[in-house]
């Protein structure tokens, strides 16, 4: 009799805590996700990338149902958020190997035949409320709700978003929430509360496709990958002075001598549509860059005329071209005309102009400039600089976009507009010290200086990554607000369609850990098990991304034989 009393005051005890919130607040690390009760595969599951703003988690664990599991729409509904269902559907139960592998049509019509499943407390559906219209084709856009609440207990499991980015965020985090038993036959979920939202609003990641071309397809990957990270700006350094794979209408000639390879290496207004209509449904944003007047070099052979001849020592053209030649009207009747194409090709409201590393060496050396300067009154070579500055920010102001600039020009005391964003990039001397400055001055800055992921060592090397923050300078509050964010860098110098997604992943979500939870999230030791668990989900998706440490998926990356 005793021995029963103290059973029941115990369930009666447990039950209590289940029902209050749960007691487990595991904002930083889950240990109870260990107590799972069938073994326990390599690396942990279950385990959300980025970290929640609230995340509490309780031991206890529900199945989730594959046969007949169901997405419902209580709110508005659209296509949009439709396609997302059977997205996620397939994200959460088609497994590499095992033998389920069903699609959604065929889960729906199983859940009209047979009803809801719902042995041992089981979730059959994800209620999913969102409260604005999403019909047409939104676009995402700067400052765009993306926060959510999501709860998941034996009564069921509920998604609550203002938006439609809000709910993709949360259909994503519902997705690493779910973990499937050894055998790969059965799913689970522990009880769950989360309330989330970002902390940065510009949280992108740079991809360089001229130095080395990269195929569409492998974009569409990046893309996916940014989407499991909480991504939402895909910055598209399009072009540079390697190679101009950007295929215009309007000037066809810059592709055509201007790409690698005019037939294969350049990217068509079709495959610039592909790419932003997939990033958009996954609700992220695709800033283009086209970097000028440096970086230019691949700008010329397409468009004579364009780019600073240089001049030697004798006073003569020496056969090499320098930066964009900020003389001419002509020039500005060029930028206006592809710029308002470019402004129609890439609908965000953000274009990326570039601005950095312009070496004044061949204006210096050509006559025709010097001339321009004294019939212009402009003293120096900085002057200069701010002079096409000041009349490419002009046009583009006129087109209705605004524009994001690398920090040379403001290094140089460019005069510059007060609705200017600045990129910071330069990890020396001091990023901190460029954060204050920039922001002192008034202006908006994104920061990338930490974040150039090209650069790579032997061993572990996220955890600088994960250190640095965006806001740690001094400065005051006022200037603290209007740091927008980051971005993380791949250039490719040394990076193609063949190690992109490996060289770049899984650190980049250490990135975008950083951008998106909030600023005490700073454990390592969690960061480190949740990425291992984060990498383990790329893999299983088909999405390649290095190791971090010695270790294994339960899902190794399959590939077809050798060819040959």
């Amino acid at each position: 009799m005793k021995s029963s009393i103290i059973f029941l005051f115990c369930y009666l005890a447990f039950a209590f805590s289940l029902n209050n919130n749960f007691q487990f607040d595991t904002r930083y690390f889950p240990k109870s996700v260990n107590a799972f009760p069938f073994d326990t595969p390599a690396v942990k599951e279950g385990l959300p990338t980025p970290l929640p703003k609230v995340w509490k988690t309780s031991n206890s664990v529900l199945n989730v149902q594959n046969s007949g599991f169901v997405f419902e729409s209580t709110g508005s509904s659209c296509d949009d958020l439709t396609a997302a269902f059977e997205r996620y559907y397939k994200i959460l139960f088609d497994t590499p190997g095992e033998s389920f592998n069903k699609d959604y049509s065929w889960s729906k019509a199983y859940r009209q035949k047979y009803g809801i499943w719902n042995r041992n407390g089981g979730i059959g559906a994800l209620y999913v409320n969102v409260e604005t219209s999403c019909s047409g084709k939104p676009m995402p856009a700067f400052g765009m709700d993306e926060d959510y609440t999501l709860n998941i207990s034996s009564a069921g499991a509920k998604l609550e978003a203002k938006t439609l980015w809000g709910a993709l965020r949360g259909l994503e985090t519902f997705s690493q929430l779910v973990y499937s038993s050894s055998s790969g036959q059965m799913w689970y979920v522990n009880e769950t509360m989360i309330e989330d939202g970002p902390r940065f609003p510009h949280r992108g990641f740079l991809v360089d496709t001229s130095r080395h071309y990269v195929e569409k397809n492998i974009l569409l990957q990046f893309v996916s990958a940014l989407s499991m990270a909480k991504y939402n700006v895909f910055h598209w350094h399009i072009v540079d002075s390697q190679s101009f794979p950007y295929q215009s209408r309007v000037y066809p000639d810059l592709s055509q001598k201007g790409a690698y390879n005019p037939q294969t290496h350049i990217y068509s207004p079709e495959d610039i549509a592909d790419v932003i209509e997939y990033a958009r449904q996954r609700g992220i944003r695709v800033v283009a860059e086209f970097d000028t007047p440096g970086h230019s070099l691949s700008w010329g052979p397409g468009q004579p005329g364009l780019l600073t001849p240089c001049y030697g020592s004798d006073g003569k053209p020496d056969g090499t071209f320098g930066p964009i030649d900020p003389s001419k009207n002509s020039t500005y009747e060029f930028i206006e005309k592809l710029f308002s194409e470019v402004s129609q090709v890439f609908p965000d409201q953000y274009l990326h102009l570039g601005g950095d590393e312009v070496s004044f060496t061949c204006w210096q050396s050509n006559p025709d400039i010097k001339a321009f300067m004294v019939k212009a009154g402009i003293a120096d070579y900085v002057g200069l600089e701010s002079y096409y500055i000041s009349r490419v920010t002009d046009i583009v102001q006129k087109l209705n976009k605004q524009y994001i600039i690398w920090q040379e020009p403001v290094d140089n005391g460019v005069k510059l507009a007060k609705d200017t964003v600045v990129n910071i990039w330069k990890a020396n001397p001091d990023p901190s010290a460029e954060m204050a400055k920039v922001t002192g001055k008034g202006y908006q800055s994104i920061t990338s200086a930490c974040w150039y992921l090209n650069r790579v060592a032997y061993g572990e090397n996220w955890q600088s990554y994960y250190a640095c923050d965006p806001q740690n300078f001094n400065g005051t509050a006022e200037q603290k607000a209007l740091v927008m964010g980051g971005e993380g860098c791949m250039w490719g110098e040394w990076v193609d369609g063949t190690n992109l997604m490996s060289r770049t992943w899984p650190r980049a979500a250490v990135v975008a850990e950083r951008l998106w939870s909030p600023a005490t999230a700073t454990d390592m030791d969690s960061m480190k098990v949740r990425l291992e668990a984060h990498r383990c989900r790329m893999i299983r998706r088909d999405l390649d991304a290095n190791p971090i440490d010695p270790s294994y998926c339960r899902y190794e990356k399959q590939s077809p034989p050798p060819k040959y």
